[in-house]
Order: C-alpha cells, then structure tokens, then sequence
C-alpha cells in the first residue's frame, strides 16, 4: 500500500483531527527498488507525503545504498534537506569488511544510526557478516535498525542497540520474551495494528520500547498513527512511541 492518502483530505474516512503528531518516524526510504512496482521514492514526495501525515522528522536511509553503493547511497541521504531529516546510513551485510569501514566513516561524519537490509541483500542471521556489523556498529555508538523477521534475528544483534523494523503482530510473543533480556531491543509499530499489540508490549516489556515507523514511501503512515490515537496508550505514552523514545536512544534533544 503506497502512501498517497494526504491527513487533510477532506471526508477522508480515515483521517481525524486528532490523531498524534509524530515528532520522530523511524522507518523512512527513499529512492526504490528496480524489481517491483511501487512508487519511485523522490525526496521530494516522501517528504511531502510524510508533512501532510503529521511527521515532524524522519530518520531516512537510501535505498541506493542498501541495493547499489553504499557510500554514495549514504552521502545522498546525508545531502537531504526540506524535511528535518535524521540521515541513516545503510550498510551492506553481503560486504562485511566494507561495511567495517563504512560504519568508521558515518560516525565521524556524525551518524547515529545505520539500516540493516537483511533480506533485500539475502543474507541469512548465522552468516558471521551479522554478528560482525553488530558489534562493530555498536562499538560505534551507532543504534541499529534493521528489517528482517525478529525471531531469526534476534540472536545476532544481542547486546546492540536495535529497532525491528519488521516485528509482525503474530511474533510479538516471540519479540517480548527475547526483549525481556535485551534491554537494547526495539520495535517499530508499523505491524503492530492487532487490537492489543501496542498495549502488550507496554506491559511486559515497556513502552519506552515501541517506535512510530511507517516505512513511507511503501506504507501508509496513516494506519499507526490511527492505532496510536485509537488504543489503551496515556498521552504521555503516544507522546513517547510517536518520537520521544527514538530522540532518546538516537541521543537527540531537539
């Protein structure tokens, strides 16, 4: 689902006035993937989509650098402007010593967070490249976001800290339990739209561990921004999961 439904739509059935701001979306691409349909990733529209969602700022990674050149992907991402954008940089899992290097040179160009790719790159979790990125990233001071299924890839980024991207509502057991001993672990809320799922993670583990992400352009930041205004979250807690709890682990005050 593309995101092209704008919040202020008028008799747009899905959008109310009261749906939180989102001071921080931690999941935002631009530029696109050659082998599938979709939209074409421009910063330009990405920004535009996400401003007319309520997005304040976006941490945003390249997809140039994830599937072409990692350095050049990332150098594009760091030249963005017209949002306040947070640049994230990609590493190539498939390129263990390169990706060495480049985590080296995003955090003294003053990165705080790289993307990992894992399954557009099909890299699998017992590759070593994983477990090597990881620690050297987390070295790095740099926090981790990555896609890929969190019940195979939670083993190799233990004691980094990390924001699944991809937690679905169906493995959301399977993230608690690996998140009660991992206190660096993360999720994003994009697939957590199940009537509890947002609330469950709350309970067992904190809300300090839910991110707002909506992977725009290939999502609609909609639909979590709905179940943030519509679940058993406090102000205080939406507040939180919509942009507090990632400006706090990226080391952000403003």
């Amino acid at each position: 689902m593309s995101a092209a439904v704008p919040a202020a739509e008028p008799g747009n059935p899905f959008v109310a006035d009261d749906l939180p701001r989102v001071s921080l979306d931690i999941d935002v691409l631009v530029g696109r993937y050659p082998d599938r349909p979709g939209p074409s990733g421009e910063p330009d529209a990405v920004a535009a989509t996400l401003a007319a969602n309520g997005v304040e700022r976006a941490a945003v990674a390249s997809l140039r650098a994830a599937l072409f050149d990692v350095s050049s992907g990332n150098d594009e991402a760091a030249a963005l402007t017209g949002l306040r954008v947070l640049p994230v940089g990609g590493l190539d899992l498939r390129d263990p010593l390169g990706a060495e290097r480049e985590i080296i040179r995003l955090a003294e160009r003053g990165f705080r967070a790289v993307r990992l790719f894992p399954d557009e790159q099909r890299v699998e979790p017992d590759f070593p490249s994983v477990r090597h990125v990881a620690r050297r990233a987390a070295e790095a001071g740099l926090v981790v976001l990555t896609g890929g299924d969190v019940r195979r890839f939670w083993r190799p980024l233990r004691g980094a800290t990390v924001v699944f991207l991809d937690t679905h509502f169906y493995h959301l057991g399977d993230f608690v339990v690996v998140a009660r001993d991992e206190p660096g672990f993360h999720t994003s809320t994009r697939l957590l739209n199940s009537p509890d799922a947002l609330e469950t993670v709350a309970e067992h583990v904190g809300v300090d561990r839910l991110l707002y992400g909506s992977r725009t352009p290939f999502y609609e930041p909609v639909v979590p921004r709905l179940r943030l205004a519509r679940g058993g979250l406090g102000p205080a807690e939406v507040a939180a999961v919509a942009g507090g709890n990632a400006h706090r682990i990226l080391g952000l005050t403003t």
